[in-house]
């Protein structure tokens, strides 16, 4: 019963620059519906973008703001719900299942759209699925750019928590009856070590990858960022926009407007510097602040 407790208390936890231009700020503000439109064809240079979700989220929640706005810029977009099976809640899977689900949505759209290959956005599992797929289910040959943003490539000890459950006899199974991909995330993880075992990012595939100092999640925040090398970029939302510009941690980068122009210029093939910042601060302004039509 006492185990049971704890896997359960474990689960819900882990439930100064220049501002952007009139043109950067527009295209965000050009939001529409239109997400996972199987009529959709995709613009020249705009490849298909599938978009993953977190752990426990519904897409429909944590797409709600970003997804229609890529939508509205041109994008065929595709937000997938996944890691259901035989679980409780969203993405509670093992990972390595979901990225092979993952695998199977990304041949779908291919095939509808008739594109060659896809972008991949995720938010917090989504980007250490995203990337596993990449790396471990083919994914290399159909993925163009990668942005993933509360990114996770290394695992979180979670406040301690990853000891309580690699210490204590039986947590670790209570933990995994319950949600095998918050076992997986949990290090030392056998996951975690096979995702960066020689690295995490594949050559041919565009990396971006978003972090926040001030994520309660993912903690190290480190384990959000990529080695830097060719094809990867790593943005540190703080280094990036100040302390007193943007404070978004992890749940909230969903809904970040700056957030949102990056990955618009990250899907944009990286043209001219990162974009700037605008004011993220007050939560009940958020949307509002970057012209956010959602």
């Amino acid at each position: 019963m006492r185990l049971s407790w704890i896997a359960s208390a474990l689960v819900a936890s882990t439930a100064v620059m220049a501002a952007p231009t009139a043109d950067e700020t527009n295209i965000v503000a050009r939001s529409t519906s239109g997400v996972n439109d199987w009529n959709c064809k995709p613009q020249p240079g705009k490849d298909p973008v599938i978009m993953l979700h977190g752990l426990g989220a519904p897409s429909g929640v944590n797409w709600f703001t970003k997804a229609p706005i890529l939508a509205g810029n041109g994008y065929c977009v595709f937000t997938p719900q996944y890691g259901s099976a035989g679980q409780i809640w969203f993405g509670f899977a093992s990972m390595r299942d979901s990225s092979k689900e993952i695998a199977g949505v990304v041949q779908k759209v291919l095939q509808a759209t008739g594109a060659k290959k896809v972008n991949l956005v995720g938010h917090s599992m989504g980007t250490t699925v995203g990337t596993y797929y990449i790396k471990f289910d083919g994914g290399k040959d159909f993925v163009n750019h990668f942005v993933g943003f509360g990114s996770n490539y290394k695992g979180t000890t979670l406040y301690g928590l990853n000891a309580l459950v690699r210490t204590i006899p039986g947590v670790s199974d209570a933990v995994r009856a319950i949600c095998k991909s918050c076992d997986e995330f949990l290090p030392p993880s056998q996951f975690i070590a096979d995702l960066n075992a020689g690295g995490v990012s594949v050559p041919g595939v565009d990396y971006t990858t978003i972090s926040s100092k001030l994520d309660e999640v993912v903690i190290p925040y480190t384990s959000g960022q990529l080695p830097d090398e060719p094809g990867v970029t790593n943005i540190i939302i703080q280094k990036q926009c100040g302390w007193v510009v943007d404070i978004a941690g992890h749940l909230a980068q969903a809904v970040d407007p700056n957030v949102t122009f990056w990955i618009l210029w990250a899907l944009g093939g990286k043209k001219g510097p990162i974009p700037g910042c605008i004011p993220f601060l007050v939560p009940t302004k958020r949307e509002d602040d970057a012209g956010i039509d959602a």
